[in-house]
């Protein structure tokens, strides 16, 4: 140990000599900026100690504070008098106090000034739009360096609902996502609640905006988009969960009607719960017993971009030689940051459909989004053909063999397919290849024999593609207004501001969706032409399909249909089974 505080003596010694070689500059370590000599690094220079020295040592108490609110960035009231900063200062001392978690501006013996700061107001770079709370660099950060690390007896998870409410409440096979909604209303709903200062901090519904919250006069504005398929699903499974879990002689009003008072589990509550869930929530996948789903104060304030490879995790606490046995959560840099820069994690490559649903916002230029187009085509077995009463519909040889495939590899239901600008999913092809074969095309092999993945014949490549372009068609004029339209309406900036936050999200997020179907029939239009795709009979090879889509609504087909964002949900383990 006596060798460690030696070396750091000796460093900083050395460090303040750099320094005051620069007589001129005694005074940089208080300025706002960073002057230019300060700015040079990894050379051993004296000027890197000098810079290091100055990184270390921090600025006057406060001025970080002072230049956020010249910029904007503390909210309009912009000073200690508004409860959001309030509600800031109340969250770094509960993680300081409770948690030993160093968030401290200043620099301490062997500790630097904490390296982010909280924002109270943050907006979109590109839409302007505002994006709630955020967390901005303090100082330049290097790529790496970590930036947080909070205990996990801070966070709130499946146990520590169970511990709260009790396990006789909240069995050990409890979903997730239930059980800690259930703690949330029950510590927002109680007066002396440890994780008050946290709470603080945690958004009202309308200030996140999950399309699942919204009206039916804004979700109107997304006519067209499969994402209102989405929603209202997600609507009403959500009651349906709350009614099975609180209601009914089973239910825990009744059964722990101490514990889940009525007047305090209310919807409203419940969806208050679901919005922060939904749009906070981390899995953390690097604990002792597996990954839990968790709740991670202060680091659930940093905003997602599509281009952040940042992510938050746990691990063991302590260094690598002595471990305390407890856990923590941990955050590094996944790149550089200048001082007062945004600092950004990736929420995961979500369309922009998934963000307005579950995050209440769409990211302009998002590389992951798509749009989810149905290109699934019923099978002409005898029993559909005869339900359809149509002479002129034939009866496809290979139907029934196609459905029993269909089952064997999981696809018996139909599902819609996500669309992206630049590609479309392997899986939709293998589909739609499988469901255009002809006897043609088999010559008398089983239908197992084949590999979709590659193409089969020239004739069916030419139906899957023309299938997709007609089903993307039919995406394209279910919305009520063209891209043209919407265009406008964003152009007129006076006429755009008169619509609500919800509604202006809506239009761009119809906008976008449009630009990406069309720049998919596009892109497949350049792929039938440069595979000569394009002669007549060829794509008249329709094969063994009806040719055309079934929508979610025709129950008389006996088969319901999923969309492809509900299937993701499902994936992702939430407790919305939207089928």
């Amino acid at each position: 140990m006596k060798f460690g505080i030696s070396l750091q003596l000796l460093l900083l010694g050395r460090a303040s000599m750099a320094f005051l070689q620069h007589p001129t500059n005694t005074c940089a370590r208080y300025s706002s900026s960073v002057p230019a000599f300060f700015m040079a690094g990894g050379d051993g220079s004296d000027t890197e100690w000098a810079k290091a020295l100055q990184e270390s040592s921090g600025m006057i108490p406060g001025q970080f504070e002072t230049d956020m609110k010249m910029k904007g960035l503390l909210g309009p009231k912009k000073g200690q008098g508004d409860p959001k900063v309030t509600a800031n200062s109340n969250l770094v001392q509960w993680l300081e106090e409770e948690g030993d978690v160093y968030l401290s501006e200043q620099s301490s013996w062997g500790e630097a000034p904490h390296p982010m700061a909280i924002s109270t107001e943050t907006k979109d770079e590109i839409t302007n739009e505002s994006s709630g709370r955020g967390l901005l660099a303090r100082k330049d950060i290097n790529d790496g360096d970590e930036l947080l690390r909070v205990p996990i007896n801070l966070c709130l998870t499946k146990a520590s609902a169970r511990k709260a409410l009790g396990k006789d409440a909240l069995p050990e096979d409890i979903n997730e996502y239930l059980a800690v909604a259930c703690q949330l209303i029950h510590e927002r709903t109680s007066e002396n609640s440890f994780w008050k200062p946290y709470l603080g901090v945690l958004p009202e519904v309308d200030e996140v905006n999950p399309t699942f919250t919204w009206s039916d006069e804004d979700l109107n504005f997304l006519n067209g988009s499969p994402v209102v398929a989405a929603t209202k699903s997600l609507q009403m499974k959500l009651e349906r969960e709350y009614q099975a879990l609180f209601e009914g002689e089973e239910g825990l009003f009744a059964k722990f009607p101490d514990r889940f008072p009525k007047e305090r589990f209310t919807y409203d509550n419940w969806l208050w719960a679901f919005t922060n869930l939904f749009s906070r929530a981390i899995r953390l996948r690097s604990l002792k017993q597996g990954e839990t789903l968790a709740m991670v104060p202060y680091a659930d304030l940093i905003n997602h971009s599509p281009f952040s490879q940042a992510y938050i995790d746990a691990r063991e606490n302590g260094d690598w030689l002595f471990k305390t046995g407890d856990e923590e959560v941990i955050l590094f840099a996944d790149r550089g940051y200048r001082r007062m820069e945004q600092i950004y994690i990736s929420y995961g490559p979500k369309s922009n459909a998934e963000l307005l649903l579950l995050y209440g916002f769409a990211v302009e230029r998002n590389p992951f989004n798509s749009v989810d187009v149905t290109v699934s085509i019923a099978p002409r077995t005898a029993s559909f053909v005869k339900e359809l009463n149509d002479a002129n519909i034939p009866v496809d040889p290979l139907a029934e063999e196609k459905v029993e495939f269909l089952s064997s590899v999981g696809r018996d239901k139909t599902v819609d397919f996500p669309c992206y600008a630049d590609r479309y999913p392997v899986e939709m092809l293998e589909f739609l290849r499988l469901m255009q074969m002809t006897p043609d095309d088999t010559r008398g092999k089983p239908l197992a024999d084949f590999d979709y993945s590659r193409t089969i014949s020239t004739a069916n490549e030419a139906a899957v593609l023309t299938s997709v372009i007609d089903a993307v068609k039919r995406q394209l004029s279910k919305y009520p207004n063209t891209e043209d339209q919407d265009a406008a309406m964003i152009k007129d900036k006076s006429l755009f501001r008169l619509l609500s936050y919800n509604q202006r999200m809506a239009v761009r997020h119809r906008r976008n969706e449009k630009r990406l179907l069309k720049r998919t029939i596009a892109a497949l239009e350049k792929q039938i032409l440069v595979q000569g795709l394009d002669t007549e009979e060829l794509t008249r090879a329709e094969g063994s399909t009806l040719g055309q889509v079934l929508p979610g609504d025709m129950e008389k087909y006996g088969m319901k249909q999923k969309t492809a964002l509900e299937d993701r949900l499902e994936k992702m383990g939430l407790p919305i089974d939207l089928r």
